[in-house]
């Protein structure tokens, strides 16, 4: 966990940069080291990981604000956990029996002291699934079942790794303490320093009788189904948590997370604007010049607009709330026909002969300066162009 890189590093920007940097750096990112787009990287999958976990914090205002002030610490309560100060040459210096073993006391708080209870209760490891959406699952949400591989808290012992009708026994090497004394000697004397219980591992309690199902870890590895609840609005390649979908806590600690990496299919004619749904809309050359009431699809379902005579390509038609509806919210986008107006390609020639005698009729004149004829029709004169 010490060796995290800094998320505005993983992403290649410096720190302070905007909403749309974020997002935009990590589009390119996840492009670059997604492992179906790399199948020959075998590194390719743990930087993905590590460009999503940056992003996650990054694109979360109250996350990035902790991190900005206190770093990985400040968004990750295990970040830095299970150490009692350096690491040295083999050794765990812990400052407080250092410089008690000097004036005769310790330091308290500040330099502790105080070991982390390798005994006590720690959180279960986060996992990761990425899950494929249809445009309508994304902008609707949905449910989706995933298999994974968990680390579960094992049924035969509930989580104490002992046989049944036994329990963990005081290590008689540390006393329970996780960590052993040991004296070495330096340049300056001899030092007093600690490390980790060999026979315990640290944990201050040895398993006599370990639990045959999990021989004494007292979680084993499952596989399991997990539905997971995507919310409505979702976007393509964002990362959200399902909370306590991960691996169990060990000591009664709390389960981890799932991250859940989104990928939204292309729809065959919506395009997505913000929360906003984009559509082209066809309309034939008559439907334009003489109005026409048409049927249009939305994410809900048909529903029928008014084309106003004289309509041109380019114009827009805006449809109030049919557009995405916002995560964690009631509110929806809209929306936004842009007409386009399709142009007949062939005529038959009595089609000629019509469109002939509406030209003679609207007083075209044939290779006249668009303007000079006192009719102006900018319908036609796209027909001729």
């Amino acid at each position: 966990m010490d060796n995290k890189r800094d998320y505005y590093e993983v992403l290649g920007l410096s720190k302070g940069a905007s909403e749309e940097e974020i997002k935009k750096a990590y589009r390119v990112k996840a492009k670059q080291y997604h492992p179906d787009l790399n199948p020959d990287d075998p590194e390719a999958e743990a930087k993905f990981k590590e460009v999503n976990e940056a992003y996650e914090v990054l694109s979360d205002k109250e996350k990035k604000s902790r991190y900005d002030q206190f770093g990985h610490a400040g968004v990750d309560p295990n970040f830095g956990a299970g150490g009692g100060g350096f690491n040295t040459g083999g050794f765990d210096f812990d400052l407080g029996d250092i410089f008690g073993s000097f004036f005769g006391g310790g330091f308290g708080g500040g330099f502790g002291g105080q070991r982390s209870n390798a005994n006590g209760p720690r959180r279960g490891e986060d996992l990761q699934t990425r899950l494929t959406l249809t445009f309508e699952e994304a902008a609707k949400g949905c449910v989706k079942s995933v298999n994974l591989t968990v680390n579960d808290t094992c049924s035969h012992c509930h989580g104490s790794g002992c046989q049944a009708g036994t329990s963990p026994k005081t290590c008689p090497d540390c006393n329970g303490r996780g960590y052993v004394t040991v004296q070495q000697s330096t340049p300056f004397g001899r030092i007093q320093t600690q490390k980790s219980c060999p026979k315990c591992a640290g944990r201050g309690k040895v398993i006599e009788k370990p639990c045959p199902e999990c021989h004494g870890q007292g979680r084993v590895s499952t596989r399991k189904t997990v539905e997971i609840n995507v919310p409505a609005g979702i976007d393509d390649r964002q990362v959200f948590s399902v909370a306590g979908a991960g691996c169990a806590g060990v000591n009664g600690g709390p389960k981890g997370d799932l991250k859940v990496a989104v990928y939204v299919k292309s729809h065959p004619y919506f395009v997505r604007d913000g929360y906003n749904v984009l559509l082209e809309q066809h309309i034939s050359f008559t439907q334009a010049a003489l109005g026409d009431r048409i049927r249009v699809p939305t994410l809900y379902g048909d529903v029928f607009i008014d084309i106003p005579a004289g309509t041109q390509s380019g114009d827009e038609f805006n449809l109030k709330g049919k557009g995405i509806q916002v995560i964690n919210s009631k509110y929806k986008g809209d929306q936004r026909i842009t007409i386009a107006v399709d142009i007949p390609k062939s005529l038959t020639p009595r089609q000629k002969e019509l469109f002939k005698e509406l030209e003679t009729e609207l007083g075209i004149k044939r290779g006249a300066p668009a303007g000079t004829t006192g009719k102006k029709s900018k319908i036609f004169d796209k027909f001729k162009n």
